[in-house]
């Protein structure tokens, strides 16, 4: 019982105090003698607290840093698992651009050759001794591909059709050993075979041994009956050099194919020849020289009378 009435009158001085420092704070405004007292004790404590605060906000940082690693490494992976997909999307979009620009050349080839093609993806390519000589694409019976097609790319002559299942064929190139085709100059009719060598570059035996032919020279197809295995008109080639065969039947020269085989990715294989030779409709004409300005006419050339280096109006001297 005495312990309740103690804790009573310490609470009633208590509130006592409390309200006797309210009134006497509010009645002397800001000079007052409880706003020195803060001042003062703001003036020895505030050190101390910044000093604590020194120590103390660290090691809270650090406890925080702790607690967020986990979140982190969660950042982290998701950006990395971002970067991954852009990266992705950016060689698939190449991947698309690239085959896009191929299809389209093989379309523009078969337009001016007027060849009825079917373009075929390549899914694998065979190599012997370090060359390809042949490539499996993804067309087949089932596409109306057969044996002895012509194959070709937007740049040229790829090769012929040897084997063909329902949904793939596979295709001999230009460059294997075993391959030949017949052949011709463009803007001549002096013809020839193409011999594969296994690598570039090819050679060209022209059947006439004074056969009028030049480096540069650009080489097609001849052409087989019915356009098989081969139709006429496709770019093969440039001569790149004359080989000296002194008394022999044939001319031989040396041919640089203008399909790039370690990069083919979309073809066209020809399954109906065109109904009248394209001739050289295939090969991309020359740029045509710009012409070169006249000279202006000079000022001795309009008055004879006149030297060079003479003012118009001087008279010539005697």
């Amino acid at each position: 019982m005495r312990d309740t009435r103690r804790t009573r009158v310490v609470l009633a001085v208590l509130l006592l105090t409390a309200f006797t420092f309210i009134t006497l704070d509010a009645r002397g405004g800001e000079g007052s003698i409880l706003d020195r007292a803060r001042d003062a004790a703001s003036s020895v404590l505030g050190p101390i607290e910044r000093a604590a605060a020194a120590v103390v906000n660290p090691v809270s940082d650090f406890i925080e840093g702790l607690t967020s690693i986990n979140s982190n490494a969660d950042t982290i992976e998701a950006l990395e698992a971002e970067n991954d997909e852009l990266r992705r999307q950016l060689l698939t979009e190449e991947w698309d651009r690239s085959r896009v620009e191929e299809l389209d050349a093989v379309f523009r080839m078969s337009s001016l050759g007027q060849y009825k093609i079917v373009p075929a993806q390549v899914v694998a390519v065979s190599s012997e001794s370090g060359y390809a000589r042949s490539l499996t694409v993804d067309a087949g019976t089932r596409d109306g591909i057969h044996r002895n097609m012509t194959v070709l790319s937007g740049d040229g002559l790829v090769g012929r059709v040897i084997s063909a299942g329902p949904t793939t064929a596979t295709v001999l190139l230009l460059t294997d050993p075993s391959f030949s085709v017949g052949a011709r100059l463009a803007g001549s009719s002096e013809i020839g075979l193409v011999q594969g060598s296994g690598a570039d570059p090819l050679g060209l035996e022209l059947y006439k041994a004074q056969a009028a032919v030049a480096v540069d020279d650009i080489v097609l197809t001849s052409g087989s009956p019915n356009g098989r295995p081969f139709v006429s008109g496709v770019p093969i080639g440039r001569v790149t050099e004359l080989i000296a065969t002194p008394g022999a039947l044939t001319r031989q020269t040396l041919v640089e194919p203008y399909v790039s085989f370690t990069s083919l990715n979309i073809v066209g294989i020809v399954v109906e020849e065109p109904r009248e030779d394209p001739r050289d409709a295939l090969i991309a004409p020359s740029p045509s020289p710009s012409p070169s300005p006249s000279p202006s006419p000079s000022l001795s050339d309009a008055n004879p009378s006149v030297s060079p280096g003479a003012s118009p109006g001087a008279s010539p001297s005697p």
